[in-house]
């Protein structure tokens, strides 16, 4: 039961006593981390790449590879590395490089690249929802881990059980990717400070101090930005690969899957792509192929990792779809499935600005996060710009679980352009319950003494407490927190090996596949989730060839 104000008032100093305490033990154990080496990278990586890089489309053009990744994103970098080390690969990327770019390595330029978008060469893509609402997507090497807060939480037992995945093989993989790119949190700039003592002040507890795990309670988790500043984007875990055996083709753009039909066997296999250059016209055509092996019956795949956006776009411009809307734009059937584009999940975000109006503070990335409400309601805080000088201080939350679940759809035939997708905000009671007791909890965030203090300035407006009020500012305000995910759900579009129902040789690998988002960030899910779907290929390659051996011996 809630303390009275009076009784907490007279409890605030031994509250603060207790969070200097925990701070100093913090700051302790961040020593402790340094001097023992904890297993973290220890500087800037991905300056000397050893890989094959091109923007060259006749590089590619015509040649035949183990495997064909679409999408050289969060997901598609280390799934790409990881088959590299025994396998032929091409990733193909339709935005370029991010080394080299301020707007993506350095952490002072936190969130440009999501107000700094063009049709066809930011970094970023934006795109608005059929619900009003507006977004983007990655168009860069590195996917959304080269424009996120650089956030890294991995995913909750439940979420991992729950997928069916082998739960050493994820601690295995979640470790690899640690090893190369995630840092920890060398000190919480003084906005950070102030939100995990507002967190605590809210009652968002336990305190965990710095944790990988997703708990409830008030936490400081890993980051992508190193102790320098700098991003490591997934496109850094290319190092781990195979130098002779990978292929980056950047600024292509995917137009289409190739398949070819076996009427003897009534057997569909994809067995290459059609591509352009990013910045050429539509009836410039290139194509690359999955090579068969001269010694085995066994075949690679083409994988679609190009994103929750992407990978169902793609799917129905090759002709995988319902047939109707296939049909809509003079699409060849190749499967009929209806749930291509179906069950889009958006997690609703309330964001409360807690200045009062735009300063020129430095942009600040999130390294605290609060999880309550039995990890229903997730808060975080950053500085945001506006724009190349201004910026707002905001704190916001999101429903983890939401329950209203959206559709994509074509809009057009060409690849560059974005799909229409509905994600239906708050749709669900459920949704719109767990809305209003999110933004009770920023007010009180919001209206804080650490908050007050830090802005030098008090917070009199309040928001009011009448239910319908709260309700009509939900749906007034809701925004993205960008962890849009679904579209190729497993069990719906794809299997437990992410292969494509009804299809051979076509995977699908990133958020599309999911049904719910795992946790507070889903970038350390889908970087796991790259890493170990590659080692099980791997394995189902080696049992494939063990037993050509076998049958043949």
């Amino acid at each position: 039961m809630p303390l009275p104000i009076e009784i907490l008032v007279m409890e605030l100093p031994k509250i603060n006593q207790v969070l200097k305490l925990l701070t100093a033990l913090l700051l302790l154990l961040l020593l402790l981390f340094v001097h023992l080496s904890f297993s973290f990278p220890s500087g800037p990586q991905g300056n000397n790449i050893q890989w094959h890089m091109t923007s060259d489309v006749k590089e590619v053009a015509g040649k035949s590879y183990d495997y064909i990744v679409v999408g050289g994103g969060t997901c598609g970098c280390p799934l790409a590395a990881t088959l590299s080390q025994k396998f032929s690969v091409l990733l193909i990327e339709r935005g370029g490089s991010p080394y080299g770019n301020p707007l993506v390595i350095d952490r002072r330029y936190y969130g440009f690249p999501l107000v700094e978008t063009d049709k066809y060469n930011s970094v970023a893509q934006s795109f608005i929802s059929q619900d009003g609402v507006g977004n983007v997507r990655g168009r860069v090497l590195g996917g959304s881990s080269a424009i996120n807060g650089g956030f890294y939480s991995r995913a909750s037992e439940e979420f991992v059980s729950k997928a069916g995945w082998d739960k050493e093989l994820v601690k295995e993989a979640y470790e690899w990717v640690e090893s190369k790119v995630v840092f920890p949190p060398w000190f919480l700039s003084p906005w950070q400070a102030v939100a995990e003592f507002s967190l605590l002040e809210a009652g968002v507890l336990p305190y965990n101090g710095f944790s990988l795990e997703h708990i409830k309670g008030t936490k400081i988790s890993g980051s992508v930005f190193d102790e320098f500043g700098k991003r490591h984007t997934s496109a850094d875990l290319l190092q781990a690969g195979n130098p002779n055996n990978l292929t980056v083709l950047l600024n292509a753009t995917v137009k289409s899957i190739i398949f070819h039909h076996n009427g003897n066997n009534n057997e569909t296999r994809a067995k290459g792509i059609r591509f352009m250059q990013s910045n050429g016209t539509l009836d410039e055509t290139h194509e690359a192929f999955i090579r068969k092996s001269r010694n085995s019956s066994s075949r690679g795949d083409v994988i679609l990792a190009a994103g929750a956006l992407g990978s169902p776009q793609l799917l129905l411009l090759s002709g995988i779809g319902p047939k109707e809307q296939l049909r809509r734009f003079n699409i060849p059937l190749v499967l009929d499935m209806e749930e291509v584009g179906q069950g889009m999940q958006d997690n609703p975000c309330i964001a409360e600005l807690v200045d009062s109006k735009p300063q020129n503070r430095l942009p600040d990335p999130p390294q605290v996060v609060g999880i309550t409400d039995d990890l229903k309601i997730i808060v975080e805080a950053s500085i945001l710009p506006l724009s190349s000088n201004a910026t707002r201080v905001n704190v916001a939350a999101k429903v983890a679980l939401p329950s209203s679940r959206g559709i994509l759809e074509l809009n057009n035939t060409d690849p560059r352009l974005n799909p229409s997708v509905k994600f239906n905000y708050l749709a669900s009671e459920i949704d719109m319950e767990e809305c209003v007791k999110m933004t009770k909890l920023l007010n009180k965030i919001a209206r804080s003494k650490p908050v007050a203090f830090f802005l030098g300035e008090s917070k009199q407006n309040k928001l009011t407490s009448i239910e319908d009020d709260l309700r009509k500012f939900c749906k007034k305000n809701v925004r993205t927190i960008y962890h849009y995910h679904g579209g190729c759900r497993v069990g719906s579009v794809v299997d437990k090996h992410y292969k494509v129902y009804g299809v051979k040789g076509l995977r699908v690998l990133d958020g599309s596949t999911f049904s719910e988002s795992p946790g507070t960030n889903p970038m350390a899910t889908l970087l796991m989730l790259g890493r170990y779907q590659g080692i099980k290929i791997l394995k189902e390659r080696e049992a494939e060839c063990d037993s050509n051996v076998k049958q043949n011996s």
